[in-house]
């Protein structure tokens, strides 16, 4: 399992009338709803901007994907200094666990994306795994950007 130890930062949050809480997401540029999965994937956005130092143009979030013949989104996508897509989060809300749906989930995005680096985290946990030869290999660590 990957340690992350969030970094302090003062989201933008309201509360529009007879909504929802929203909060402001840096990289999209928009206000989205503060939902429990969408407090933990802007945490982890922060954590691979302020911490990992990623740089904020090379990563996407929620966009479509096809996968077969269903849409579906990924959470995030970071693309390596070349624009290819490198590394791809999936996000999840506290209270879901990070168990085999959710790993086997995060595998067959990345037949849609394929990625090096695969990170599950749901705020508490955070796993990861580095594509091999043939198979994935958990990682104890998020890889450094300019890899």
């Amino acid at each position: 399992m990957i340690k992350i130890y969030y970094p302090t930062y003062s989201f933008k949050i309201r509360e529009p009338e007879r909504k929802k809480e929203e909060v402001f997401d840096e990289l999209r540029k928009l206000w989205v709803r503060l939902t429990p999965e969408e407090w933990v994937r802007q945490n982890f956005i922060q954590y691979l901007l302020q911490v990992k130092k990623y740089p904020a143009s090379y990563i996407a979030v929620e966009r479509r994907m096809k996968l077969a013949e269903v849409n579906k989104r990924f959470d995030l996508l970071v693309f390596d200094h070349t624009a290819r897509p490198w590394l791809m989060v999936e996000c999840k809300a506290p209270d879901i666990k990070i168990d085999s749906r959710v790993i086997w989930q995060a595998f067959h995005y990345n037949i849609a994306i394929p990625v090096k680096y695969l990170i599950l985290t749901n705020g508490e946990q955070c796993h990861g795994y580095v594509k091999e030869e043939t198979d994935f290999a958990e990682i104890q660590a998020l890889p450094v950007y300019n890899e």
